[in-house]
């Protein structure tokens, strides 16, 4: 296991498997040094544990839980493509989006949870730039969605 997989066990986490696809896509792909994941949404197991706006249906501390169990998911499609999640050279961007009930302003705080939970895993590799954005509705109801762009350290 990968000094990352062994950081994501003393957390008391397991690195999932990769999320099929819900449509035509790929959960990751390279080009050159960095890779991009698609936008992952907080499925475990094959399932959303809760659907629902947040701020509404969904509380804020829930859906920063969630996003983490999306950065979870996203360091999973990276690792179906580059093999060992030690290669990732750092973090290049966190981009998240949060389905928000109308008068919900609190993104960046759901999206923190992606963010913390990358640094607990990556340390300082793990220190992005990052967009929250709130929106109307995500695929399947899902509260909270994260892609991230990552840099490695072999070329392709």
């Amino acid at each position: 296991m990968s000094a990352a997989e062994d950081k994501i066990a003393e957390l008391g986490l397991k690195l999932p498997d990769v999320v099929p696809p819900l449509a035509v896509y790929q959960p990751a792909v390279r080009s050159g040094s960095y890779v991009f994941s698609s936008g992952q949404l907080p499925m475990v197991g094959g399932a959303l544990p809760v659907t629902g706006k947040v701020g509404a249906e969904v509380g804020p501390e829930q859906a920063k839980e969630l996003a983490a169990t999306c950065a979870l998911n996203a360091l999973a499609a990276v690792k179906s493509v580059i093999g060992d999640l030690d290669k990732i050279r750092r973090v290049v961007k966190v981009v998240g989006f949060v389905a928000s009930a109308p008068d919900f302003t609190g993104q960046p705080g759901v999206l923190n949870g992606a963010s913390e939970l990358l640094g607990e895993i990556l340390g300082d590799k793990g220190v992005h730039a990052r967009s929250a954005v709130g929106v109307a509705v995500l695929p399947l109801d899902a509260p909270v969605e994260v892609e991230i762009q990552v840099e490695v350290a072999d070329q392709a």
